[in-house]
């Protein structure tokens, strides 16, 4: 029987999501926690890989157990086991062949911009010093939906088959002291959601005009986007799959 788990993650104290030979990651974590609870080595399977410091407030993952199991009781059980960074929200079943990864139809992130130096933020948002146009950042999202192959924003080196990805939304908007930058799309490639926000920080600086971002995006040459802004200030929010994915 193959089941979901729905979870959540504060990434600061992880590599990543995706284990790793030397450094501890959240699948770890889970991993050695059903194996416990369920007394047999139990492999988990994400929606995606998020990078080291990146958050989820909502992250899949299927497993397959023999076993039939409580799903209340076994998330309550996986919680009491896990940090207190990794919450369990839900554990169902879902039909035998349901893909935590493949089935996904969307996926969404956030990335905080502080625009003040706020003690209270250092660890969950990125403090941009300079004053920014903010005018521009949002015109430049609207040429993101003239285009699919987004390589220029891809990490070098990858083993993706295609450079594709459809983005549904993006937009920029305040909260309060904080810049937020909101993007959705059926699929992201590696470090497109960081390479993407700081080019816009630099349309926004002035360092690049808007429509400069045509070039990038036609180069397919990640030097030619704009630099890499850090992990700790970008969550995953929102997975979505097919309704009757759920038994």
């Amino acid at each position: 029987m193959r089941y979901f788990i729905e979870l959540s993650y504060n990434g600061s104290a992880y590599h990543g999501w995706q284990n790793q030979p030397t450094a501890i990651s959240v699948q770890e974590v889970i991993e050695k926690g059903l194996s416990t609870l369920l007394k047999t080595p139990t492999a988990i399977v994400g929606a995606g890989r998020t990078d080291t410091g990146v958050h989820a407030s909502q992250m899949f993952a299927h497993f397959d157990t023999d076993q039939e199991l409580d799903e209340a009781h076994l998330t309550y059980k996986l919680n009491a086991f896990l940090p207190k960074d990794v919450a369990i929200h839900e554990i169902f079943k879902v039909k035998p062949d349901a893909h935590a990864r493949f089935d996904a139809v969307s996926r969404a992130y956030l990335y905080r911009i502080s625009l003040k130096k706020n003690v209270f933020n250092v660890e969950s948002a990125y403090y941009v010093k300079q004053p920014l146009n903010v005018e521009n950042m949002q015109k430049a999202c609207s040429i993101l939906f003239d285009y699919t192959d987004f390589q220029c924003f891809s990490k070098v080196n990858t083993d993706v088959k295609t450079y594709n990805c459809e983005i549904m939304k993006a937009e920029w908007f305040f909260k309060d002291d904080e810049l937020h930058f909101v993007i959705k799309a059926d699929r992201f490639l590696r470090n497109m959601v960081r390479a993407i926000v700081g080019t816009m920080v630099n349309i926004g600086l002035g360092k690049m005009a808007v429509d400069d971002l045509h070039t990038i995006i036609q180069s397919k040459n990640r030097s030619e986007a704009g630099y890499s802004v850090p992990g700790h200030a970008l969550y995953l929010t929102e997975v979505a799959y097919p309704n009757d994915i759920k038994l």
